[in-house]
């Protein structure tokens, strides 16, 4: 059994756990695990910014479905990390974060850089740790990676004293892991399945409402073979994107507050909902006294404490999505369900999602269009928060699992650019594209350095209108149109990215569109195309806060209703 250092503990105990990559940024603290990093078979990215290592991580688990882990100093190192934690925390996403801590001895004294990075995190982590003595090194860092990646997956913390870093312990690394106040439960309740398949089989109306926990679980397949067995139309959340072929007739894309209007309609008309790996959220569910008003609701989740959290519950199923979906589909009947099918196609044809094509100036909706149409199913989206975000969730068509990264919980601005960071190291292969906003990519734009460096093949699209879009669409909407503090004045991010070495373009006319993003696409290399839309292009359909998620507005409706105004005028 061989001695080693803390430090040379950590390297080996990420090697049992076949960690290839991890995102971070030294400091006085884990200099020790940076001097053992030097030889160490484990690549090593520089992030320009702590909240970018946990970001980048996050993209990588999120796209790989391994497990992603992030390094930081104490101080200031660690409580950069909060953000990235808290959004891997609110979307489910398996990360590993180490922190550098003061001495042991000097904890509680208000040493140099000593920060109580365990109770900041308290509230953003699955679980946290602070490892006192080297002793228990390897252990605890087993555990963090169980309890990342099982049950429903989150982020977890270990704080390094650094004295435990530089101290010298036996290694063993542990074979299994034992919590006996831990216990995920994978297998769902054999009567409760039964129940939901009478259920299913009887209904008339049904809805599958898919979220991001059929991705963590895999169960992607198991899904789909459940929609088209039981001629099931399918709606998703955010998270859930992918998860179903949007090109299927059986896809309604996705509902709530920016969803499509005939997922919102079938939802509000369904005899039964099939919720599986979904939270029922604010933002799916509207006014929620209004939800689904007509269905029972079958709910299947990992996690208990999700179940008749947001909205009452018929038949709760505790488990594993892909394990229990395998025990559902053989007991489900394929009915034609000719006249439900036939309303959703008559609501497809009546409420598409639409926009006003525009010669002389670029709609971000046509350019998203148009990349998806020139990429395939060998891309993956990543994208910042607002506007931006939305216009990728609806017109770009998604047909597999981990093609849609964004932030969707904790609605992170600036998460796309370092996560793309994370996307592009975990999947070499594939074609990365950011969809960013002006606002969101100034957030982190620091990491332009970091795929620079790299030679991350990148893309970047920023959607520039120069204001902070979905606020400003709030503020016409709902505020009278005072634009309070949305107006940016941006810098040259062409010359910006020419600065770091990115190749870079800009286009304003619509005619340009194709072109340069065939440019971008076919480059060898990170791009950043700096695309200009109109201020005042919005994101419709959209459900104003606190109504149903049958009450949206229109494009149309929100002209018709200007035109009015100025007719009384």
């Amino acid at each position: 059994m061989p001695i080693l250092s803390g430090a040379r503990i950590f390297v080996e105990s990420l090697l049992r756990e076949k960690v290839e990559v991890v995102f971070g940024y030294p400091g006085g603290k884990v200099i020790p695990l940076y001097d053992e990093l030097y030889d160490a078979p484990i690549k090593h990215i520089l992030v320009r910014h702590e909240q970018g290592a946990a970001h980048a991580a996050d993209g990588y688990a999120r796209s790989t479905g391994k497990v992603g882990v992030c390094i930081a100093t104490s101080g200031p190192g660690a409580t950069n990390l909060v953000t990235g934690l808290a959004t891997a925390y609110m979307d489910s996403v398996p990360v590993v974060a180490f922190t550098g801590q003061a001495p042991t001895s000097l904890i509680g004294t208000d040493s140099f850089q000593e920060i109580d990075i365990r109770g900041i995190t308290l509230p953003v982590t699955k679980h946290n740790y602070m490892v006192t003595n080297v002793k228990d090194l390897a252990k605890t860092i087993k555990e963090a990676f169980y309890i990342a990646r099982t049950g429903r997956p989150g982020p977890v913390l270990i704080d390094l004293p650094v004295d435990v870093l530089k101290s010298h312990a036996d290694f063993m690394y542990p074979e299994s892991v034992h919590l006996p106040g831990y216990q995920p439960t994978y297998e769902g309740n054999y009567m409760q399945i039964k129940l939901a398949a009478e259920t299913i089989n009887t209904s008339q109306r049904p809805v599958i409402f898919a979220g991001g926990g059929v991705i963590n679980s895999n169960a992607s397949e198991e899904l789909t073979n459940m929609a088209i067995k039981g001629r099931i139309p399918v709606v998703t959340s955010l998270m859930g994107l992918g998860v179903f072929p949007e090109d299927h007739e059986l896809s309604l894309k996705m509902l709530g507050m920016h969803g499509t209007m005939y997922a919102n309609y079938a939802i509000s008309e369904a005899d039964l909902i099939i919720g599986v790996g979904v939270r029922f959220d604010d933002r799916v569910t509207g006014k929620l006294e209004t939800f689904a008003p007509h269905a029972k609701i079958i709910h299947i989740d990992i996690d208990p404490a999700e179940i008749n959290k947001n909205v009452k519950v018929d038949i709760p199923i505790v488990g594993n999505a892909k394990n229990v979906l395998d025990k559902l589909i053989p007991l489900i009947k394929t009915i034609e369900r000719k006249e439900w099918l036939e309303q959703i196609k008559e609501w497809k044809r009546r409420f598409p999602l639409n926009y006003e094509y525009d010669d002389n100036s670029i709609k971000p909706q046509y350019l998203i269009e148009k990349l998806d149409e020139l990429t395939d199913e060998n891309t993956v989206i990543v994208t910042e928060v607002g506007q931006n975000q939305m216009w990728a969730a609806q017109y770009f068509r998604f047909s597999k699992p981990r093609s849609f990264i964004t932030s969707g919980g904790l609605g992170t601005m600036g998460y796309g650019l370092p996560a793309s960071v994370g996307v592009q190291v975990g999947n070499p292969n594939k074609t990365v594209i950011n969809i960013s906003g002006d606002g969101s990519f100034q957030m982190n734009l620091q990491e332009l350095a970091t795929i620079s460096s790299n030679r991350l093949p990148v893309k970047i699209i920023i959607l520039n209108n120069g204001t902070l879009g979905m606020v400003r669409q709030w503020q016409e909407l709902f505020f009278d149109e005072r634009y309070s503090v949305t107006i940016l004045e941006n810098p040259d991010f062409v010359k910006l990215a020419q600065a770091y070495g990115i190749k870079s373009l800009r286009i304003d006319q619509t005619n340009d569109v194709e072109m340069a993003l065939k440019e971008a696409l076919n480059y060898d290399g990170p791009v950043l195309l700096d695309v200009i839309i109109p201020q005042d292009e919005n994101v419709f359909p959209m459900v104003p806060e606190g109504a149903s998620i049958n009450e949206m507005l229109e494009l149309k409706k929100k002209k018709r209703e200007k035109e009015k105004q100025g007719e009384v005028a």
